[in-house]
């Protein structure tokens, strides 16, 4: 989509500075752009490459100067720039009307204007909203509800009776609703606890590729809504994540552990049972949550057990000094075998 300058900054409500009927038509980085990319500048720091660049448009922070260039001033230049790139760029359709080789149940209910790749399944009693498109190869089990402006990526899961909210996205090879992790143990064996609840995916929720859901044993596994989850995160059984909350690739969530909201969750955390992360916390990559810990509101944590970031600096300073340590102790035991003490 092409637009002038003067158009990108009424849509945008930011100043504009320079040729107004400049053009836009997509947006890049500053080593990559084109003449008519949009780049976006933050910091002093940026300044160089962005007036190497052949952009001749630039979001650009209060303060700073770029000659020769067109500029949007924005008190956030990455956020704008986001929003910029949103209009400029619209994601791609994944699928438009209903394709031949789809099975959809006699029983379905789609509304207008939903898109269905091919090969698709929908069983009985399945109900999508208007604006929706889903992919080819995806599985929509019995009773599953999606809302409006969902988009579902090929090879998508749905088990029976997920829930999905409005404006959810769904990375190819999600799962949601899978049965959770639960025995029982009986004589050495482990026989399956029932796994019968419900999923629910509230509204402008992102899920990445490979990632899994697991529906609640005998409650609900809940995402709250504007909440983002990378690549291959695993969410257990009867889970509860608050409002936008972001959580990074390979990490963990065991059952029953409940997240609040604006928590943000580096790569490969392992968060065990029945914990509680509140409001606000940040919890480093790679860190391990012991059963029924709770971290508390605003909170930052690191390491395995998770301890606070300034304990955990303090350890792990002394803990790279322990060979050290250990020579200097081996020379005292040395002098003490020398003096035949």
């Amino acid at each position: 989509m092409k637009r002038t300058m003067k158009e990108l900054a009424d849509y945008l409500g930011c100043t504009l500075e320079g040729d107004g009927a400049a053009h836009v038509s997509a947006v890049a980085s500053a080593t990559s752009a084109r003449a008519e990319d949009l780049i976006y500048v933050e910091s002093p720091r940026h300044l160089d490459p962005a007036a190497a660049s052949a952009a001749k448009c630039v979001v650009i922070a209060q303060g700073l100067t770029l000659p020769g260039k067109s500029l949007l001033r924005a008190t956030n230049p990455k956020l704008t720039f986001a929003r910029a790139a949103e209009w400029l760029v619209p994601p791609a359709p994944i699928a438009q009307g209903i394709h031949p080789t789809a099975v959809i149940a006699p029983s379905a209910q789609i509304a207008p204007g939903v898109g269905v790749g091919p090969y698709v399944v929908i069983e009985d009693d399945v109900q999508i909203d208007a604006g929706t498109q889903i992919g080819a190869f995806c599985y929509l089990g019995r009773g599953s509800r999606l809302g409006e402006g969902c988009r579902l990526y090929p090879r998508v899961t749905l088990y029976a009776g997920a829930r999905l909210a409005n404006r959810v996205i769904l990375h190819s090879g999600a799962v949601i609703g899978s049965d959770g992790f639960g025995y029982v143990n009986q004589d050495g064996r482990h026989l399956k606890f029932p796994q019968v609840g419900e999923v629910e995916i509230q509204d402008d929720v992102e899920i990445g590729a490979n990632a899994t859901i697991d529906r609640g044993s005998l409650d609900r596994t809940e995402i709250g809504a504007g909440t983002k989850l990378d690549n291959l995160v695993h969410i257990a059984h009867n889970v509860r994540i608050g409002e936008n909350t972001v959580i990074a690739a390979q990490t963990g969530v065991s059952g029953s552990s409940v997240i609040g909201k604006s928590v943000a969750i580096g790569g490969q955390v392992g968060i065990a049972d029945h914990c509680e992360i509140e409001e606000a916390a940040v919890i480093g990559a790679q860190a391990g949550i012991p059963s029924g810990k709770i971290v508390r509101n605003g909170q930052t944590v690191w390491g395995t057990p998770a301890r606070p970031l300034d304990k955990f600096k303090k350890q792990f300073a002394w803990f790279s000094r322990l060979p050290e340590l250990a020579e200097r102790v081996k020379r005292l035991e040395n002098r003490i075998i020398a003096r035949g003490e």
